[in-house]
């Protein structure tokens, strides 16, 4: 057997990367600094550039070949919209969009506080979430390119 002292330290693989130095806090944000310097960026471009004025945007795809809304049209508009602080005509282009904004700002903070205290940022729901969130997109899909659901549409 190995003679271990009782003075040596152990650190757990969770502390200390293989091969790689302890980062700084600096280092440990720089990722999450980046996506909200790239989204801020997204999103003022869009806040810039209206999407309700033609020409600017190319048109969705989807909805000029087959007449079908997707569930991210109107995201542009709905983006636009947050932008200038309407959350009304934010809901009413395109509310699975301004969801998924708050998603983000909410799994973004949680990030910035587990990469501020050095833990891993680990994304891991559970398969029932995943089937759920999707099973809620088809029905909004759905239902937005319903006759009923008129007001719905971007």
């Amino acid at each position: 057997m190995r003679d271990v002292s009782a003075d040596s330290t152990r650190v757990s693989p969770a502390q200390e990367p293989r091969g790689a130095a302890p980062r700084g806090p600096v280092r440990r944000l720089a990722a999450p600094v980046g996506v909200l310097a790239g989204a801020a960026a997204a999103f003022a471009y869009v806040g810039a550039v209206d999407p309700n004025e033609p020409g600017h945007y190319p048109a969705c795809p989807l909805l000029r070949y087959t007449g079908v809304y997707c569930p991210g049209c109107g995201g542009l508009r709905s983006a636009h919209a947050v932008v200038h602080g309407d959350l009304a005509a934010a809901f009413q282009t395109n509310a699975v969009a301004v969801a998924g904004y708050a998603v983000f700002a909410v799994v973004w903070a949680v990030w910035v506080v587990r990469a501020a205290r050095g833990r891993p940022a680990t994304l891991d729901p559970h398969p029932a979430w995943l089937w759920s969130a999707g099973a809620a997109l088809l029905v909004f899909t759905v239902v937005r390119n319903l006759p009923f659901g008129g007001w719905l549409h971007p």
